[in-house]
């Protein structure tokens, strides 16, 4: 039964910081549905607070902003992201 836990690991919780007019907002959002990556989109120019908790967490004005569990990212880092979720190439 072990075995069957370790093949459907727990994805960690991902949130992408966007804004409507992101290019690589888009393309990240498209990487993640490519690889079945679930994620929360935080459309910042539409919630001021989440702008705020935003640059807050990254220091960044600019998006995307990807937070993955704990980990924050700035821009769409695809190594990073491949990295944390464990998204290797088979």
């Amino acid at each position: 039964m072990a075995a069957k836990t370790d093949k459907k690991k727990k994805q960690k919780k991902v949130l992408i910081f966007t804004t409507p007019t992101c290019g690589w907002c888009k393309r990240a959002m498209k990487y993640f549905r490519e690889h079945n990556v679930k994620y929360k989109q935080v459309d910042v120019s539409r919630d001021p607070a989440a702008a705020r908790d935003m640059v807050r967490m990254s220091g960044q004005m600019g998006v995307p902003v990807i937070k993955i569990g704990k980990e924050v990212i700035v821009g769409f880092d695809k190594a990073r992201i491949d990295q944390l979720l464990d998204l290797r190439k088979n």
